[in-house]
């Protein structure tokens, strides 16, 4: 008998693609690379990064969405705060970024804490702090370089957009799993 995963079980949220739940995996800050092992539903230490660079933000996935990377759908979550991993955190979302990753496609969702005052009147990417968004590239652009692995930030997409992806992983997942789950 299979035993479903936590990225099976918690809900993607109540408010669906305004706010998301999003499981957190690494905490703002951090140089190791966390990943839930999807056998185990424990963190499994994936790497530490090889590029002196740090998570800017708070990264998970959004439970019971898919991707095209085999995935659940990533997110990254601006917050006052570095949040435990294996978190919940309800997110507001606020965009995407479109970006290639070893010549796979792989969305990040740009979201912020809902429940945190210091960034939860954000609504769209031009409401952020013009650095964070810079940032949050730089990261993505520099973080496999030394691994010599090639990642391309192809464009930053407001919260409608964000949206769509989130209404099409669910789609995916739905379709991917229904039949198990």
């Amino acid at each position: 008998m299979d035993k479903k995963q936590i990225w099976e079980i918690v809900s993607p949220g109540d408010n669906l693609p305004a706010y998301v739940n999003a499981i957190i995996e690494i905490p703002k800050g951090s140089k190791a690379k966390y990943e839930v092992d999807k056998d185990f539903s424990l963190l499994r230490l994936d790497r530490i990064l090889f590029s002196s660079v740090m998570y800017p933000a708070n990264y998970g996935f959004i439970p019971q969405t898919y991707c095209d990377d085999n995935d659940p759908l990533d997110i990254l979550v601006l917050c006052s705060v570095d949040v435990y991993p294996m978190s919940i955190i309800e997110a507001k979302v606020v965009g995407v970024m479109h970006m290639v990753d070893n010549g796979e496609q792989d969305d990040k969702i740009i979201a912020v804490a809902k429940n945190d005052m210091s960034v939860n009147y954000i609504e769209d990417l031009e409401d952020l702090p013009p650095h964070a968004m810079k940032e949050i590239v730089r990261f993505f652009k520099d973080y496999k370089a030394l691994e010599n692995k090639t990642v391309n930030v192809e464009q930053l997409k407001g919260r409608e957009f964000a949206y769509q992806i989130i209404r099409e992983s669910i789609e995916l997942y739905k379709e991917k799993f229904s039949a198990t789950v």
